[in-house]
């Protein structure tokens, strides 16, 4: 089918465009490096999942004090909120979307006062279509937008606490 100078033509392509992807620095994202060695978690609620997963990836490098008087950095959430709202129906007012919205506002400073980050605030949103035939597809789905959002709002938290340098 392909002659012989085709065929070396087409391997020797093949093979080039191989050693560029192996060359083109492509790496999976890994967790932010953190350059202090202790931190305390205040003011989240009992059993927020927000702070159980930033907990989970802060055991990762550091450890977490559960008083903030001897901690190298204390990460204060100042509202750590999950809302869901409405956004579309029919006449017949049954629902048809909802909009999912993670909001968390948080600070960073030393025990002593000093601010290693003002406040910040992220808000994420995620659109849900909704139908009640599909109800319990439906609040599976909910379920894993928010463990989504929340994965994010951890991945943003942690690059910003990687800028501080104690």
């Amino acid at each position: 089918m392909f002659d012989a100078p085709r065929r070396t033509l087409l391997v020797a392509t093949a093979g080039s465009a191989v050693a560029a992807l192996a060359g083109c620095g492509f790496a999976l994202r890994r967790p932010a490096k953190l350059s202090f060695s202790s931190i305390a978690l205040t003011g989240f609620a009992p059993r927020s999942p927000l702070a159980e997963a930033l907990r989970r990836q802060l055991l990762l490098q550091v450890r977490e004090l559960p008083t903030p008087d001897k901690a190298d950095v204390v990460l204060q959430a100042l509202e750590d909120l999950r809302e869901k709202s409405v956004v579309a129906s029919t006449s017949a007012a049954q629902v048809r979307e909802f909009q999912l919205r993670l909001k968390f506002h948080f600070r960073a400073t030393t025990p002593s006062g000093f601010e290693w980050i003002p406040r910040v605030e992220l808000l994420l949103t995620r659109d849900l279509s909704y139908t009640e035939v599909q109800a319990l597809a439906k609040e599976s789905e909910e379920a894993e937008l928010y463990r989504e959002m929340t994965a994010d709002v951890v991945a943003q938290v942690l690059r910003r606490l990687a800028a501080i340098h104690v």
